[in-house]
């Protein structure tokens, strides 16, 4: 929260209670906000507003100020922070705002130390809002480093879709052996050497 406010003060995010749908229609055409140009003090107010959840502060949201006019789309204003009144299963309602993915992990992953970020190459487009937002937080660069993500023809992988199985006991937990995880995998009788020599031939493959 301290560092989206510096962002506010630096005149590098805004804050924007422009309709979610409107908003997306905006940043497909590369349209800026009508709230882009909004003074600090303006902007900090309505933050405060978005800290406490009231009605006015619900309908906003923090933008990064980064291209309007980028032809990579993920860099045209992201949202930064969302309000979110409903309570938080561990702190319950303690706080009335949340970071998005998109702003979270380059921040945490410079403040932890993290030196290479794994991620998968459908989040290649993202790699530039990931480094630029860095940059405006004046943080350590974090590089990262790209893998393909494994897929499998009739193999359910997602474990959203999977959590389906588990939740209405249609498998007997997440160590089922008709599972594609680990643990159903070992069941099975196969070997965690077996199955990283698999891994290691799709690579050179």
């Amino acid at each position: 929260m301290e560092m989206a406010e510096k962002l506010i003060r630096e005149g590098k995010a805004y804050v924007d209670d422009t309709p979610r749908e409107q908003m997306q229609k905006e940043r497909m055409d590369g349209i800026e906000s009508r709230c882009r140009n909004n003074s600090v003090e303006e902007n900090l107010k309505l933050w405060k507003e978005m800290i406490a959840g009231t009605e006015r502060g619900l309908k906003c949201c923090i933008r990064g100020k980064l291209d309007m006019q980028d032809p990579n789309k993920s860099l045209r204003d992201p949202v930064y922070y969302r309000c979110n009144p409903m309570a938080h299963h561990r702190i319950g309602d303690k706080y009335k705002v949340y970071p998005t993915y998109d702003f979270a992990c380059p921040y945490v992953d410079a403040r932890e130390g993290i030196t290479h970020a794994l991620r998968s190459s459908e989040y290649h487009d993202r790699n530039a809002q990931y480094f630029r937002i860095q940059k405006d937080m004046g943080i350590r660069k974090v590089n990262i480093y790209e893998f393909s993500r494994l897929n499998m023809v009739y193999t359910l992988l997602s474990k959203r879709k999977l959590l389906w199985f588990v939740q209405n006991g249609k498998v007997d937990g997440w160590d089922d052996p008709r599972f594609p995880t680990v643990q159903g995998i070992v069941r099975r009788g196969l070997k965690i050497e077996a199955l990283i020599q698999f891994i290691v031939e799709q690579v050179h493959e």
